[in-house]
């Protein structure tokens, strides 16, 4: 276990430094490409979104694609394993079916879709100058199939553990329903949680700091190995995100980052009883995507809002709080979720 330990901090920390050292570079590049961040002007119900432009005007203009060199640095460290392999100084590379294929799979696909949303917003090339929501549903559904697809055909996974609620329940063909409403769910909650300054940054990464911990505890190590990579990166970007923000991740980060989170939850399935205990790690996410869904539900049938603004870190913004209180408030919920996310495995741990 020691060596698995020192293996997984070497690529942690080649990967905080290469980060470090090319952003500079990165942001650079983008300012020469102009790929600067517009506020949106229309809603998810296609009206004028007058109150976020009011609380968020001041971010425009900076450069967004942060997520684009998450994607780079895996691509040289996943090279970086197969050299090391070549020369026997590891037994196996990041690229393993039962681990880290769907893992991997699910970031490099999401780079073709980011790069085609951050290119019309910056060129402005549709009205509402991004891919428009159904477009990215459709994406989402399309990458949502497949990982339903791959954990029951390849992997011959058909049961979810709910453990406390229940034991392990045989959903056969289901279970691709299932998880491909799940995953779709996971995505967009991250998504609408990444419009305050370091929300989401900081949610997602205790949140997977608990994945990492779980995956270390139960073996799955070159899935931890992924899950450190992805932390050290984004504790590189932080350095530049720092207010006044030099660069910004935009959309596409929340869809690959949706796809990890989903992909392990299925992963540790297969081993123990995670979805329970995750639904509480994850339950800001899971109010921010309901508030947001009533919000437009209540819209589309009774042509009126339910709430001033949503999602609901919105709705405190413009009510009670600044961005900074909202912020820091959500991160120590998000302890304490995490808290009782790892006493429950631990606890559960002990059953078995």
């Amino acid at each position: 276990m020691l060596l698995k330990l020192n293996i997984i901090l070497i690529y942690s920390l080649v990967a905080f430094f290469l980060s470090f050292l090319i952003y500079p570079f990165y942001i650079l590049l983008l300012r020469r490409l102009k790929a600067g961040k517009s506020i949106r002007e229309d809603s998810t119900s296609w009206t004028k979104a007058e109150i976020f432009n009011k609380l968020h005007w001041h971010k425009a203009w900076t450069p967004t694609m942060g997520w684009g060199l998450f994607l780079i640095i895996m691509a040289l460290l996943v090279l970086f394993s197969i050299v090391l392999q070549k020369m026997w100084y590891i037994n196996n590379t990041l690229i393993t079916r039962q681990e880290t294929y769907i893992i991997l799979f699910g970031f490099f696909s999401m780079w073709i879709l980011g790069l085609i949303d951050d290119y019309l917003n910056i060129k402005w090339v549709s009205k509402v100058k991004w891919l428009t929501a159904k477009m990215k549903l459709i994406w989402m559904f399309l990458f949502s199939g497949f990982i339903s697809y791959f954990f029951y055909f390849r992997l011959w996974v058909d049961y979810i553990n709910f453990w406390p609620l229940n034991w392990e329940v045989d959903l056969w063909i289901f279970y691709m329903i299932f998880t491909f409403i799940f995953t779709v769910a996971i995505v967009n909650a991250i998504n609408i949680v990444d419009w305050l300054d370091w929300l989401a940054w900081w949610l997602m990464m205790i949140v997977l700091f608990v994945m990492w911990l779980i995956t270390f505890f139960y073996q799955w190590y070159l899935a931890t190995t992924i899950i450190w990579i992805v932390l050290w990166v984004l504790l590189a970007f932080l350095w530049f995100n720092i207010n006044p923000a030099k660069i910004f991740m935009w959309d596409s980060w929340a869809l690959w980052l949706g796809w990890l989170v989903a992909s392990l939850v299925y992963l540790l399935n297969i081993r123990m009883w995670i979805f329970i205990p995750f639904m509480i790690l994850f339950l800001i996410f899971w109010i921010d995507l309901w508030s947001s869904f009533l919000q437009i539900f209540w819209k589309k049938v009774f042509k009126r809002k339910i709430f001033d603004i949503a999602p609901f870190h919105h709705l405190l913004e413009y009510r009670w709080r600044a961005e900074y209180n909202i912020v820091m408030k959500f991160w120590l919920v998000q302890w304490v979720l995490a808290a009782l996310t790892i006493v429950l495995i631990f606890y559960q741990f002990n059953l078995r």
